[in-house]
Parts: C-alpha cells; sequence; structure tokens
C-alpha cells in the first residue's frame, strides 16, 4: 500500500480541532459493522445506482445526515462530526475493502457503504461504558476460558467468530492474574456474584500454576492437558508429576509480578479466609524460593531462568544494569506483599535490608539515568509491582523515593493516556494527580470487536511517523490516534504503533478494558455512565 498522498484525505482529517477532543466527544458511539453481499436485500436502494462521478480526485462518495458529513475515498471512509471531529475507517473491521463507492444513511446516525466488493453497515449507537464492561464480561466468558486461565479466541476461520478454540501463551499467569484482579475490583465496587465468582475460579488457575512444576515455589507459565497442542515453545514444556498435565517453564519475572498483584489484590478484596490462607501459602513458597536462592528465579534446569534475576550481581553486569530501576522496585514489591499478607516478619526485615542496606530503594529512583531504551512491557510491569509497593507503605522516606520512581515512569506513560496506568498513578502519587478525563477516554473508544484484522495506519497522509521504529521493529506515529482506528494490542505494548495485526485469526480477551474500568470504579474514580 502506498503512502496516500490524497490532500482532500488530508484535509478531512486534519478536520479535527485536536485529537483529546476527537477521543472525548466520537468515541460515545459503539460502532457495529454488519456485511452484506452486494446484491443484498437489506441494503438501501441507493447504494444498488451505479457509482456517481465527481469532479474531484480522491472522494468518491459525500453523505451529510444528521450532523455528520461521511466521506468516501478509495482507501477507506471519514467520518467528520459537527463539532469537527474526524474519525477514520477501514480495513476489514469496518469494510469488506477500502474502495468506498456509495454511501446511504440509516436514519438513526449510522451508515450504510458500498465498497467494490461488498456492503458494510456501519452502526452508531451510544453505549455507556458499565454496559460495555458487561458486554466484554459475556464474550470473555463465552470464547476466552481455559481451565479458568484467560486466552485470546484462535478463530478456525479468519474473521468469524462461528468456531473457535484456544490455547496456551508465554504469559499465560500474567493474563490471568490481571483478569481476576479485574474482577476482585468488581466485586469491590458492585459486590456482583458472578464476579466473586469469576474471581475465585482465575484465581484459583493461578494457584494451580504455583503447584504444578513440582519445584517449591516457581510458578510454571501454563499448563494444558497432555495431549493438547502446545505452543511454539516446544523446549519449555515438561512432563507434570501428575500424568494428566504438561507445565510450561523458563517462569519469568512477569508472572511473578502478575501472581503478587492479583494475592495482594484478592487478599485485600476478596471475604474468603480459607482463600486467604492459600494465597499466602503461595506467597510464602515463591517469596522464600526467591530468598533461599539469591534473590533468583531457578527452574527445571536447575538454573537461573532468562528473565527471572533480581540479585546485586545480576544487576551489576552490563546486560543487567538497564534493568536494575524495574527489578528493584519488583522485588521490594514482592516482599512487601509478602509482609503485608503473612504477616511473618522475617519478610519485613529482609524488606529493610533490600531497600536501605543494599540500596534498592534508591536504585528503584534511577530509571531515567539507566534506561536504554522505552519498553512498554516493562512499563506494565513497573505499574503493577508500584501498586501494592506503595499501597502498603507507611515510611515516608521510602514513600519519596517510590514517587520519585513512578514519577520517572510516568513521564513517557502519561502521553499514552492508558487508564490502567492513570488510575494507579492516581491512587500512589503523592503529588499532582492524573489527568483522568483522557484516560477514561480511551475506555470509550475502546472496540467491542476484539478481532485483531490487519491494520495499516502509516501510509495515512494525517499520520506524523517519528522517524524511528519501535523496539520490535514497528512504525510510530507521534500523536496518538484512537484505540479503534488502531490494531488490537495488550497495554504491554506502544500505543504508537500504527501498524499490526494477525489477518483476523484471533479475538482479544477484554482484560485490558475490564482491569482499568473496574479498578477505577472501585476506588470512585469514575461512576456508572
Amino acid at each position: 500500500m502506498t503512502r496516500i498522498g490524497s490532500a482532500i484525505l488530508a484535509a478531512l482529517l486534519a478536520l479535527a480541532p485536536s485529537l483529546l477532543h476527537a477521543q472525548q466527544s466520537s468515541a460515545a458511539s459503539r460502532k457495529t459493522v454488519t456485511f452484506y453481499p452486494l446484491d443484498a436485500a437489506e441494503a438501501p436502494s441507493a447504494l444498488k445506482a451505479a457509482p456517481r462521478t465527481l469532479p474531484t480526485h480522491g472522494v468518491t462518495a459525500v453523505l451529510n445526515d444528521s450532523g455528520a458529513v461521511w466521506t468516501g475515498t478509495p482507501e477507506g471512509v471519514v467520518r467528520t462530526a459537527s463539532d469537527g471531529d474526524a474519525q477514520f475507517l477501514a480495513s476489514p473491521r469496518y469494510l469488506p475493502d477500502n474502495d468506498v463507492r456509495a454511501l446511504a444513511a440509516d436514519g438513526a446516525g449510522g451508515v450504510w457503504v458500498r465498497t467494490a466488493t461488498g456492503i458494510a453497515h456501519i452502526d452508531y449507537r451510544p453505549l455507556k461504558l458499565d454496559a460495555k464492561a458487561l458486554e466484554l464480561e459475556q464474550v470473555q466468558s463465552q470464547r476466552h476460558f481455559r481451565y479458568g486461565l484467560v486466552a485470546d479466541a484462535i478463530l478456525d476461520t479468519p474473521g468469524s467468530l462461528a468456531h473457535t478454540h484456544t490455547g496456551p501463551s508465554d504469559n499465560d499467569g500474567l493474563w490471568t492474574a490481571m483478569y481476576a484482579a479485574g474482577e476482585c475490583f468488581r466485586y469491590a465496587a458492585d459486590r456482583s456474584p458472578e464476579a466473586l465468582a469469576r474471581a475465585k475460579t482465575s484465581l484459583e488457575a493461578v494457584l494451580f500454576l504455583t503447584t504444578i512444576s513440582g519445584i517449591p515455589g516457581y510458578p510454571a507459565r501454563s499448563f494444558v492437558h497432555k495431549g493438547e497442542a502446545l505452543d511454539g515453545d516446544v523446549d519449555r514444556w515438561h512432563d507434570a508429576s501428575d500424568p494428566r498435565y504438561r507445565w510450561k517453564g523458563d517462569t519469568s519475572s512477569d508472572e511473578i509480578v502478575g501472581h503478587f498483584f492479583l494475592y495482594a489484590t484478592a487478599y485485600d478484596l476478596l471475604p474468603d479466609e480459607a482463600l486467604h490462607k492459600r494465597i499466602a501459602v503461595a506467597v510464602e513458597g515463591i517469596m522464600d524460593h526467591i530468598l533461599d536462592h539469591g534473590y533468583y528465579l531457578i527452574g527445571e534446569t536447575g538454573k537461573p531462568t532468562t528473565w527471572g534475576r533480581w540479585s546485586p550481581e545480576y544487576l551489576s553486569t552490563p546486560g543487567g544494569r538497564p534493568d536494575g530501576p524495574l527489578n528493584a522496585i519488583e522485588l521490594l514489591s514482592f516482599l512487601k506483599v509478602a509482609a503485608h499478607i503473612t504477616h511473618d516478619p522475617r519478610y519485613d526485615a529482609e524488606y529493610q535490608k533490600v531497600a536501605y542496606q543494599m540500596g534498592y530503594a534508591e536504585l528503584g529512583a534511577r530509571y531515567l539515568e539507566l534506561r536504554e531504551e522505552i519498553n512498554y512491557s516493562d512499563e506494565e510491569l513497573f505499574m503493577l509491582a508500584i501498586y501494592p509497593l506503595m499501597t502498603y507503605e507507611k515510611d515516608a522516606k521510602l514513600l519519596a523515593l517510590y514517587q520519585r520512581a513512578l514519577d520517572q515512569w510516568w513521564q513517557n506513560e502519561q502521553r499514552e493516556r492508558n487508564p490502567l496506568w492513570a488510575v494507579i498513578y492516581q491512587r500512589c502519587t503523592q503529588g499532582a494527580k492524573a489527568d483522568l478525563a483522557p484516560a477514561f477516554a480511551r475506555l470509550a473508544e475502546y472496540p467491542l470487536n476484539r478481532i485483531n484484522w490487519t491494520v495499516k495506519n502509516s501510509a495515512r497522509a494525517d499520520v506524523p511517523l517519528d522517524g524511528g521504529l519501535e523496539r520490535d521493529g514497528c512504525r510510530q506515529t507521534t500523536v496518538l490516534l484512537p484505540l479503534d482506528e488502531l490494531p488490537i494490542r495488550r497495554w504491554n505494548s506502544s500505543p504508537f504503533c500504527v501498524d499490526g495485526g494477525e489477518g483476523g485469526r484471533e479475538e482479544a480477551e477484554g482484560t485490558t478494558f475490564l482491569l482499568p474500568y473496574w479498578m477505577a470504579r472501585a476506588f470512585k474514580l469514575i461512576g456508572e455512565r
């Protein structure tokens, strides 16, 4: 696809007075798309007439309806609202193909679009955030669970949700922990029995990961029943002592961060003393494993795993030095959670030693000094670790250091308008609060269609590219596009990557909406709306 050079298309998209304004106003509507063949009886007769030839190149159709102007182009359709907002709708998420030939109003604020190969009806309807959350919960229950672990749905036919299946992934423990924590926050917000049941089901799956490896205190990344398909990392899979299962090893810090984030949240919010005791046993096992092995996670090889390394020896190496600030905060967070949940004084003593004598509290505040690149996965790990650490900490000196660390990570994060990071920053910060409005606007524009269609925005004339590639090689923009124009991704990816997708082969699960939304509801940062 060549870069769109049409001055007309660029001008249409430039009508928005600001991207933030676009997020706050246009995203209040839900866009539901239904596809039809060219000869569909349901389609308006206006679409079936021969396409009009317009006097300008680059514009193929124009429709003025309900205060919005719809403009068809060979590259997609532009909707310009009465206040100047412009949104670009393209790719199989919205259209059979991007070559728009005709437009017709549906009488309810939406539009019928005829393209070269088919017809799409884009239905614009208001949708409150609480209704969106409940719809995502329903989809989650239908297609996104595997033995209590959450999983993306793999589509047997690309783009079709008629037949799907699930499989293991590299970070099943982390994704499930985040989902279960979201359900804990939902229970805190509305005392929903369904939320309590879902939280417990996925918490049980995470707890099972801590025992299936047979190595005390060493959680597996994932597990399958014998005979089920594995993911691509076949060398990481091992037979469990229980002949019914296989488990995935080389467990990373990502999984440990997820476990402790969930355990802290569930311990504080779920009303089940027996479950609290089981959480304490799991926390004690993992924490003792890390301490007994010199601040390493020792896996199935008898050696430290690739990323389970928090020792001063590792953090002083050339490879470990840039990891120092994050890993220091992670270890401090684990110890603080362990002391909070188990009430064992030895964890508090170890925490004081690591924070002060070993200098990890100071190290945690050196992120900008030691950073070599912006790693969005590291941002996720930091925020999930800093939340319980600052929630439980009472020492003013340590809180000041943690605030300094948080503010350093926030320098990049605040431009992302990430609702989860904004809620965590708001809860933890001791200084200026986060601007929550643009972050919650991201929730409003969060697409309910979670199929990972291939999206390519780098060819758009209105998207300024920053000239460099993200660490995984994707093209990045200098502005933040609405979520429903971007590829489907988790929060551990760059929101400035404008291209991506997998051709409609998977449907992403909805934790990226559910966790920040219910967390905000639990802390009364947002109401039902």
